[in-house]
């Protein structure tokens, strides 16, 4: 009974034993029930890099640190081990970038790039070292610096000019001293000149003004020679036009009237008669010179006795 109670203990502490160190490996990152593939790369300084850090592919982890060795027979360079999801493909091109961020938390950057040779596991893949703030603020500063010295020698000449022509400058400021009072004559002799253009102005307003008074009368009595001008013209017109209107009923009258040639000619149908009997005698004759030009064609013509002996013989 006691050996029992000791075997139950001891496979207990045993059991214990084994889920805590994969428990731990598991807090680590370390997933059993995955499969993973082994990959190398070499670093000449790893920057306390340790065990169980993170391998991430654009900020996703896809793996860990497994294992970490000194190579001494390669000037001590250091080999890591990295185990990675067997999903992950990598290639010839793929870089494992060591990164540090802010807090000093180390990890492995995978660059996988354009993957032309795919890898094998177990391969050695390329290995960079990730430019620090540092480095980078080193690199932004360079040519801000740069300019800054530009920028001084710059000013250093200008401030040479400057000294060599102190002499100018000082003759230009007592030039710029003199130039208020200038001015301030000037302002008065303008002042001067303006108050007697506007005198002068003034005079010349109060003579316009009283031209215009005497003008006003003329400009008057032309409005009103204007307007009877137009009334008699109008007067005129209209005188015109009633005689051309009597001119013409007087005609009318006389057309109306009967006693003349012209109302004849509008009452009367004997012109209309005269005029078609006329067409009907040309008609005849021109259908008898159609029919017998020989009797307009001699000498002497026919006599009129051998026309009616003929018109007699015609049936």
């Amino acid at each position: 009974m006691f050996k029992s109670k000791e075997f139950k203990v001891g496979l207990f502490s045993a059991i214990t034993l084994v889920l805590l160190y994969y428990g731990f490996d598991f807090l680590k990152g370390r997933d059993f029930f995955e499969k993973t593939n082994k990959y190398y790369a070499i670093y000449d300084n790893v920057d306390e890099l340790t065990k169980s850090s993170q391998v991430l592919v654009n900020g996703f982890a896809v793996g860990r640190v497994s294992n970490i060795r000194i190579l001494q027979e390669k000037q001590n360079k250091v080999l890591v081990e990295l185990e990675i999801d067997s999903d992950i493909q990598l290639g010839d091109s793929t870089r494992a970038i060591l990164n540090s961020d802010f807090l000093g938390t180390k990890s492995i950057l995978l660059d996988i790039g354009r993957i032309t040779i795919p890898a094998q596991p177990r391969d050695t893949i390329r290995a960079e070292l990730a430019k620090g703030v540092f480095d980078q603020l080193t690199e932004t500063a360079e040519p801000v610096a740069d300019n800054l010295q530009t920028t001084i020698r710059k000013l250093n000449a200008v401030l040479d000019n400057l000294a060599n022509n102190s002499q100018e400058l000082d003759s230009l400021f007592r030039n710029f001293q003199r130039t208020p009072v200038l001015l301030n004559n000037a302002l008065v002799t303008s002042n001067e000149k303006i108050g007697e253009v506007s005198a002068s102005l003034k005079v010349t307003t109060e003579s316009l003004d009283q031209a215009l008074a005497e003008l006003k009368p003329t400009l008057r009595n032309l409005r009103v020679f204007s307007d009877s001008l137009k009334r008699i013209q109008l007067n005129k017109t209209m005188l015109k036009t009633q005689k051309a209107i009597e001119d013409f009923s007087a005609i009318v009258a006389k057309l109306s009237a009967g006693d003349n040639t012209a109302s004849k000619l509008l009452t009367e149908d004997s012109l209309y008669v005269n005029l078609n009997k006329l067409l009907i005698s040309v008609d005849s004759l021109a259908r008898h010179f159609d029919s017998a030009p020989r009797d307009f064609l001699k000498p002497l013509g026919k006599s009129q006795k051998k026309l009616e002996k003929e018109r007699g013989k015609q049936p």
